[in-house]
């Protein structure tokens, strides 16, 4: 059982009974592993049948040579991500208890080393997900089998773990975050951070190496220690914060919210403080805001802010209300996303147009980056505005990456963000932090109303040009080789739009930092465009189109269905 139920978010009997399942379903996915592994390492397998116990513990997992077994398949770049609830076909469990315990007890050796401290402090806090209570309470016996001293925050969001490294009174060594965002009610995982920020993808994967090192030695906690660590909440410091930022924001006092009404759907993840301890203490009505309360189940929607159903529904609950404004939060918190009080939504290109029309009004000239995919329109937004638009890469820490390393080059650019709704400032410790990024537009939107402008937030979007048509194609790759495989087709594809078979009216952008973009003149003074790319870590080739014309994007596609014929062995072109 889980040890200090009671700590775990649980509104209800109804969740409680799935919390109680959830921990049974880990157990029994940890089960069908060791059984797995067993299968795998006849040693090992003589050894269980025998009767011996393993010195991983009971419950554990019998540990084995570093090079028999490796958790690098939980890697997803800078997190760590896995199955940990069983029962979805297809999907076996690979981040069951004794995972969750080893992993976080490597970064707590990792973290004792990097920072030459025998003991360090780490802070671990869980989204909704019904295995957070488990995971949670196997991690904390995990890093305090390292000489941690470690605290249980309970339910957090991911930018609430590394504020905790940096606060005041706090003062964390590391924090992680316990969260799979807004992937389905069965997968969980890991982020990890220190003073200095998020850890990258070599972090990462020396951690997960030093994890490997601890199981073949099995050095492990057994799973009678799985406890959840002693609890201190840091959210409501964390509330506190952004409070602060919109009381500074908006100058109009205590209450500077006071009169608006906010819709807040937090599609049962971790973000329902924002509604009660953030936007309501200020004066915010908060009363027609829904989905507050904490369900890893996620009964209602995909807490995701780029998720068409999740943006309705929150749209649906504003217009209803005759609310000034919506916030969607994902599952951690990391991303929002927007919705006007005309039921538009604030998100991807819109709402990298209302932080850039925000920014560039205080920081003219500055730069901007984005990812690859943002559309044609934006860039030209941004430059109307007087700032620089740098289209760099999908990927989060790729874009916020690239931000960094631009400021310390000596070029001014406060905003990094991708089309998810990741996004960063540099006066924000780099973070990418939705809720910080809700507040910067909830303090636009305040100041309007103040000034009594009928349009809000909307007058932010002034000249943005939006596409006709647009679609994402996710072409899966069908080689065991996939990498080298889409490497070989990316590569013909450039060679092709450089040559004179190209279509006509197909230009090269002149920058390209992943995969290759083209710009479609569609006659009259509209232009399109086509971008192919790889996935950053599926067997897919992703290829992007936005249209200026009716039926354009149909004849983009056709175009590169009539180049990407020659791959049809290796390359399902169907959902082109």
């Amino acid at each position: 059982a889980c040890v200090g139920l009671e700590q775990c978010a649980a509104p209800s009997e109804a969740h409680a009974r799935r919390l109680e399942t959830a921990l049974h379903a880990t157990d029994t996915g940890g089960a069908m592993a060791r059984r797995r592994d067993r299968r795998m390492h006849a040693n090992t397998s003589a050894r269980s049948r025998s009767g011996a116990q393993p010195s991983g513990g009971a419950g554990g997992s019998e540990p084995m040579g570093a090079a028999a077994f490796s958790y690098a398949p939980l890697q997803n770049g800078s997190d760590v991500r896995g199955v940990a609830i069983a029962g979805v076909p297809g999907e076996e469990v690979n981040l069951d208890r004794a995972a969750a315990a080893v992993v976080v007890k490597a970064f707590a050796v990792w973290l004792a080393e990097r920072l030459g401290k025998a003991e360090v402090r780490v802070a671990l806090g869980r989204d909704s997900r019904l295995s957070g209570c488990a995971l949670a309470a196997a991690a904390a016996a995990g890093a305090s089998s390292s000489g941690a001293a470690v605290t249980d925050v309970g339910l957090a969001t991911t930018p609430a773990m590394f504020m905790c490294c940096v606060t005041e009174g706090y003062d964390f060594d590391g924090g992680v975050m316990l969260t799979a965002s807004h992937l389905p009610f069965n997968r969980n995982g890991m982020k990890f951070f220190t003073k200095t920020g998020g850890l990258g993808k070599d972090d990462i994967s020396a951690i997960l190496r030093i994890a490997e090192g601890l199981r073949a030695r099995g050095e492990l906690p057994a799973a009678e220690q799985y406890a959840l660590a002693p609890h201190e909440d840091f959210m409501p410091a964390y509330a506190a914060q952004l409070r602060a930022l919109i009381v500074e924001g908006v100058g109009a006092g205590d209450k500077p919210l006071d009169g608006m009404s906010v819709v807040v759907d937090a599609g049962n993840g971790a973000g329902g403080f924002f509604a009660h301890d953030v936007l309501a203490p200020l004066g915010a009505d908060v009363s027609d805001s829904q989905f507050l309360e904490p369900d890893g189940s996620f009964p209602n929607h995909v807490p995701n802010p780029e998720d068409a159903e999740a943006m309705g529904s929150c749209a649906t609950a504003v217009l209803k209300a005759n609310a000034d404004l919506g916030v969607v939060l994902d599952t951690d918190c990391d991303r929002s996303g927007l919705v006007l009080s005309d039921g538009r939504f604030l998100n991807r290109n819109r709402l990298i147009a209302a932080l850039c029309a925000s920014v560039l009004r205080d920081s003219p000239g500055a730069s901007i980056v984005t990812d690859s995919v943002t559309s044609a329109g934006l860039a030209d937004f941004i430059e109307g505005r007087g700032g620089v638009h740098v289209r760099f890469q999908r990927g989060y820490k790729n874009v916020i990456n690239k931000g960094v390393e631009l400021n310390e080059q000596g070029v001014d650019c406060p905003l990094m963000i991708e089309t998810s709704g990741h996004g960063a400032m540099r006066e924000n410790y780099y973070l990418d932090d939705g809720a910080y990024l809700a507040v910067k537009l909830i303090i636009e939107a305040a100041r309007a109303k103040r000034a009594g402008s009928s349009e809000g937030l909307a007058s932010l979007l002034d000249g943005l040009r939006e596409p006709l048509e647009e679609k994402e194609a996710r072409l899966k790759i069908l080689k065991d080789d996939f990498g080298p495989y889409g490497d070989g087709v990316l590569d013909k594809f450039v060679t092709w739009c450089q040559s004179s078979t190209a279509p006509a009216g197909w230009t090269s952008e002149a920058v390209n930092h992943e995969g290759w973009r083209v710009v479609v003149d569609e006659g009259s003074g509209r232009q399109g465009w086509a971008l192919l790319r790889k996935s950053l870590h599926d067997p897919l080739l992703v290829c992007n189109i936005e249209s200026d014309t009716e039926g354009g994007v149909e004849a983009i596609a056709a175009k590169l269905r009539a180049f990407l014929g020659q791959f049809s062995g290796g390359l399902d072109l169907s959902k082109l």
